[in-house]
């Protein structure tokens, strides 16, 4: 019997993961406990026939706690024995724990009062009550070291993988068997591509130990970023020999995924690397994650040329940066045909090429980005046709513009108010071209309305005759 016991003990280490000598701790406590348990109901059933004045005071004289009461089980055998402490008094109060100094002579005669002994007690002799004690405090031993195993193993897996199945759905909640434990798979963390049938074999990202009604719980992660990288983790051994790095993941869950890589060797594409051979490691993932999307970019520390990277599918034709760099806000130049393609459904290529490269982007067509430059320059250049007008008046009410002055001594008139043509138009010989054909239609027809006014003379020879 004391040998199943032992091998009773072996199963339960192996199917719950608790050590044995943490389980037979438990089991020795438990029959601490009992023993105690049985002492209390003797007690109590041997002064029902006293007087019912004892008060408190005596009742806490009879309390078993503090007792010195041990158990021992033999790692070996399983023997299970009972040790209570013995004191030797004057008048016995409590035959459980006292003991006469006449009873105490027959034992041996050097033994004096106030000395101790250790009497063995056989558990086998414990009621039923008692029996119950003992198992409610095995169990309950047993459920704290199972939260200490829980939370000690799972608190080292946080943030990685574990394989599950998936056992059934609660309310908005599944609940997921990875292993030792039961995890749970929150609604915010679930993927609208999964489909979470019972018995389903998946692979889950551990997001954190929780606690729930005093029980560490699992929470388990479909949506989250870190799964994707994980997975690529997995299926991509130069990541894992640290060649290739994985620099960002964004993603929204069940549409689409945009991961950032790079590499220390020149030799190594990163891209190509968890692509790879016909597509092979990336069809992996993306059949893992039920046919979501992902969209692999090679990292540039320019961050120019990693926006538009980040936009891919789509062709960019020039990024503009925000020349406050706390700001931290690029607009994007993009062909007319490929503004949706960049922009994304909903929104979504733009939102995402975001949250990776963590810029704030304004994509425009180059159509939009010509009409906004045409309404600067003519604004400026509206501005200036004015300022220039306004000199002119200047000038004539000047003594100085007069008909008595030579043409070399005339007042030219100044254009300083025109920005210089390179602050206006930067690099882009297109826009360039553009802004010099409105300047040249604008000076032609100024020079053509002077051209169909008289001078000044003839104009007062006309009014004199």
């Amino acid at each position: 019997m004391n040998q199943e016991f032992i091998e009773a003990l072996k199963l339960l280490e192996k199917e719950r993961g608790v050590e044995m000598e943490m389980l037979i701790e438990a089991i020795e406590d438990a029959l601490v406990a009992a023993y105690r348990r049985e002492f209390e109901i003797h007690s109590r059933d041997r002064d029902k026939a006293k007087s019912h004045d004892a008060g408190s005071d005596e009742s806490s004289e009879h309390a078993p706690e503090n007792d010195g009461i041990t158990a021992h089980i033999d790692r070996q055998t399983g023997e299970m024995r009972v040790y209570q402490p013995i004191t030797i008094v004057e008048k016995v109060r409590n035959p459980h724990s006292e003991l006469s100094l006449e009873q105490a002579h027959a034992l041996s005669p050097d033994l004096e009062i106030g000395d101790q002994l250790v009497r063995e007690v056989d558990p086998s002799h414990f009621g039923r009550l008692a029996a119950q004690t003992a198992k409610s405090v095995i169990n309950q031993r047993l459920a704290q070291a199972e939260k200490v195993r829980i939370h000690e193993e799972f608190s080292g897996r946080v943030h990685g993988l574990a394989s599950g199945i998936v056992q059934r759905r609660d309310r908005n909640e599944v609940l997921v068997d990875i292993g030792r434990a039961q995890a749970v798979l929150p609604y915010s963390q679930q993927s609208r591509l999964d489909n979470y049938t019972f018995r389903k074999h998946m692979r889950f990202y551990i997001l954190k130990v929780d606690q729930r009604d005093h029980h560490p719980v699992i929470i388990i992660s479909r949506s989250d970023p870190g799964l994707v990288r994980r997975l690529f983790e997995q299926e991509v051994p130069e990541i894992g020999a640290g060649i290739v790095e994985i620099v960002n993941v964004a993603r929204e869950a069940g549409s689409r995924t945009k991961m950032s890589v790079t590499t220390n060797d020149s030799n190594v594409d990163p891209v190509g690397a968890c692509v790879g051979q016909r597509g092979m490691r990336v069809q992996t993932v993306i059949a893992e994650l039920n046919g979501e999307k992902i969209d692999i970019i090679e990292w540039n520390a320019d961050i120019v040329e990693y926006i538009s990277n980040a936009l891919s599918p789509a062709r960019v034709i020039r990024v503009m940066l925000s020349e406050d760099e706390d700001e931290r806000s690029a607009r994007v130049i993009v062909p007319d045909h490929q503004l949706s393609l960049a922009i994304g459904k909903e929104g979504q290529n733009a939102r995402l090429a975001a949250k990776l490269t963590g810029w704030r982007i304004d994509i425009k067509s180059e159509s939009q980005y010509r009409e906004m430059l045409e309404a600067t320059w003519m604004a400026d250049f509206n501005e200036a046709v004015a300022q220039d007008e306004a000199n002119r008046e200047l000038y004539e009410e000047d003594e100085l513009y007069n008909d008595d002055m030579d043409d070399d001594e005339q007042p030219m008139l100044e254009y300083d108010e025109v920005p210089p043509l390179h602050e206006i138009v930067g690099d882009n010989k297109e826009a360039a071209s553009t802004y010099l054909d409105i300047l040249e239609n604008t000076i032609d027809s100024i020079e053509e309305m002077e051209d169909d006014t008289p001078p000044a003379g003839d104009v007062s020879s006309q009014k004199g005759e």
